[in-house]
């Protein structure tokens, strides 16, 4: 697959999904990791391990940032040699107090490793977004394992 769609309703501000997905202290609670830039068009981006180590996991360039309404970015491991994906988040008001946030991941062909990473790995980041706006909470979605039976 080439290209993933995720969309998701949130009880909260676009301004608050923005800061939710560009500042460090917020990311760190749901996604465990952290995003860094200044996110200005142009502007190299990384996406950084949570713990101290800083290791950067995932890098690019700021394509578009449209605070609060929009961010596209290209997303590649530093350490590959393979053309980088897209990733777009649209953030949009539906109502007032609901945002309508939707995460395009495109431009996969050329790494199918990235493509089966991610198929996994927004459902779980997006999920635990939406948990932690709405209630303050989160879970360590890497480490918990579904209990079943």
């Amino acid at each position: 697959m080439s290209a993933f769609v995720y969309v998701t309703y949130i009880y909260a501000t676009p301004q608050k999904v923005w800061d939710a997905i560009t500042r460090p202290e917020f990311a760190r609670k749901y996604w465990l990791h952290y995003n860094v830039s200044d996110w200005k068009k142009g502007s190299r981006w990384e996406h950084r391990k949570g713990d101290d180590s800083g290791t950067v996991m995932i890098d690019g360039t700021v394509l578009e940032s449209d605070p609060p309404r929009k961010l596209v970015i290209t997303w590649a491991r530093p350490d590959h040699s393979k053309e980088p994906s897209r990733v777009t988040f649209d953030i949009a008001e539906y109502n007032p107090g609901l945002v309508c946030l939707t995460v395009t991941h495109d431009q996969l062909e050329h790494d199918p490793g990235m493509a089966a990473s991610i198929a996994g790995g927004w459902p779980k980041v997006l999920s635990n977004l939406k948990s932690f706006l709405e209630t303050g909470r989160s879970e360590n979605i890497w480490l918990t394992k579904n209990k079943e039976g």
